[in-house]
């Protein structure tokens, strides 16, 4: 029988991409239901809010917000790196687009977290762990796949959708680098030490204002949306959309967490502002 999905690389013949692709979606979509029930992953504003006892508190590990970021995106880009230099398949458009897109991607975050980004908070490690591996295995794994695509022969999808996810890649990495340029503008000064202080640090955050913050509280996660649509795009498989509804699910409780916690710590936050998608949600 005919593969069904007309937009959909037919899946490759491997356990290891299946089982990747139900554990990325199904753990991030955890992630993000985690979110909205109030246990986050600790980074950014929610560095310190656990619902660990106090005594797993006290041997809490912590990195500075730098630092953290830099092991987070090291790793991926790296995979994305190699992926291009030892393992080119020149013959193959998609392919290079693929790796292309995703070394990229990750080369701005690291090149942000050292010129834009400007910290006042930590990491913690048990936080820091699970976000590396899902973004190397996720970078390994959508490579991995795209290889198998041209090494198993399967048959590519009728309906190409490469180039328009070029366009809604490179949307999303301008739109999220602008918004995080934004947000780098309402901090004075840089943490260099966070691990070691326990100190409140909300007094650090503003209310965001320019861009798409007159209308959502995280513009720079829809647009990080829009570049794993463009990532999806490109790869046409089941691995690259099962990674993409699972972020989706996971920046969409993050930016609901996000919301409620601009809520409670300014009195006068606008209450037109949404969580994610302009005058939706």
């Amino acid at each position: 029988m005919a593969w069904p999905i007309i937009f959909v690389f037919p899946p490759p013949a491997s356990v290891f991409v299946t089982a990747m692709s139900v554990i990325s979606f199904t753990g991030l979509a955890y992630s993000g239901f985690s979110e909205v029930r109030g246990n986050h992953l600790q980074y950014s504003k929610f560095w310190k809010i656990t619902n660990k006892p106090a005594s797993q508190k006290s041997k809490q590990i912590y990195l500075s917000g730098r630092r953290g970021m830099q092991f987070i995106y090291a790793p991926a880009f790296l995979a994305g790196l190699t992926s291009l230099v030892f393992f080119p398949h020149n013959d193959d458009i998609r392919y290079l687009l693929l790796s292309s897109a995703l070394t990229l991607h990750f080369l701005k975050r690291l090149l942000e977290v050292q010129f834009v980004h400007k910290y006042s908070s930590g990491m913690a490690l048990d936080s820091a762990i699970p976000i590396v591996l899902s973004y190397f295995m996720a970078t390994v794994t959508a490579i991995y796949t795209q290889h198998l695509t041209i090494t198993q022969g399967l048959p590519k999808p009728p309906i190409d959708l490469k180039y328009p996810g070029i366009v809604l890649f490179l949307l999303g990495i301008s739109g999220n680098f602008y918004h995080h340029y934004l947000l780098s503008q309402l901090r004075s000064s840089s943490s260099s030490s966070p691990s070691s202080s326990q100190s409140n640090d909300d007094k650090d955050y503003k209310i965001p204002k320019g861009g798409l913050f007159e209308l959502v509280i995280c513009p720079h996660y829809l647009f990080e949306i829009i570049a794993f649509v463009g990532f999806s795009f490109i790869s046409q498989t089941l691995y690259a959309f099962a990674f993409l509804a699972g972020t989706v699910f996971y920046l969409t409780g993050r930016s609901y967490a996000t919301r409620r916690w601009y809520l409670s710590k300014f009195k006068n936050f606008p209450q037109n502002v949404k969580a994610l998608i302009p005058y939706v949600y």
